[in-house]
């Protein structure tokens, strides 16, 4: 089978959602674009193509894809995203695995939205942030300057990332609990500017950084079974 036509220098290079979810997949596996390739005997160009085009390759190489990347086509095509997660059945034999803390730090990395969890003088709180991880491996995100949630600056949070695979019945989960700070410093705000991925998807004045120094990083993983 012939690989789709690959892009020119004059094509303009969309990316779909099918492209994301496989590239969020094969970086979730800890692959290159090479190591996917070779598992589903495509180029690894072809492969950075897939994750980059605007429309979905052909039903063959889809389905290679699928089941290099331990997923189901549906899962890749977002047919379970209208589902409420949770709500599958337990897999055949399931794996439950306590992950190590180089895992818990690349699975942060992968991510960009997770749940802030504080006591507020109001009471406890669950909000979700947009998150950039730390050169000093922590994490850090922005709010308002006065916001409710400055008031968990010195305080100890925990704080979480997740991801749930509905049609696999798989999931894993990363916590950090350590102190939320305030960032004062000019410089290391700049920085943190720099490094984040996006605006904060709830707009408005957010430019006060907090961050959050780890005290721990613990993580859990579901998955099925390899019996």
């Amino acid at each position: 089978m012939s690989e789709a036509r690959q892009p020119t220098e004059t094509t303009p290079v969309q990316h779909s959602d099918f492209g994301r979810r496989v590239a969020t997949r094969r970086q979730e596996l800890g692959l290159t674009p090479e190591d996917l390739a070779e598992r589903t005997g495509a180029s690894a160009a072809y492969v950075r193509y897939v994750e980059g085009q605007a429309a979905q390759p052909g039903s063959g190489f889809a389905l290679r894809l699928a089941d290099a990347l331990d997923t189901s086509l549906d899962e890749l095509q977002g047919g379970t995203y209208t589902r409420p997660p949770g709500t599958a059945d337990k897999a055949r034999d399931p794996e439950f695995l306590e992950l190590s803390e180089q895992q818990c730090r690349a699975l942060l990395a992968t991510h960009g939205v997770g749940r802030l969890a504080a006591q507020l003088p109001q009471g406890p709180v669950v909000l979700p942030v947009n998150y950039t991880v730390t050169p000093e491996g922590g994490v850090a995100f922005r709010t308002r300057p006065g916001s409710a949630l400055t008031g968990a600056s010195g305080q100890e949070v925990a704080f979480e990332v997740d991801r749930v695979d509905d049609a696999l019945s798989e999931g894993w989960s990363v916590l950090i609990v350590g102190v939320a700070r305030t960032v004062a410093d000019p410089d290391t705000a700049r920085s943190l500017d720099r490094l984040a991925h996006t605006e904060p998807w709830a707009g408005g004045d957010r430019t006060l950084w907090v961050s959050i120094t780890p005290r721990r990083i613990t993580g859990r993983r579901i998955r099925r079974g390899t019996a």
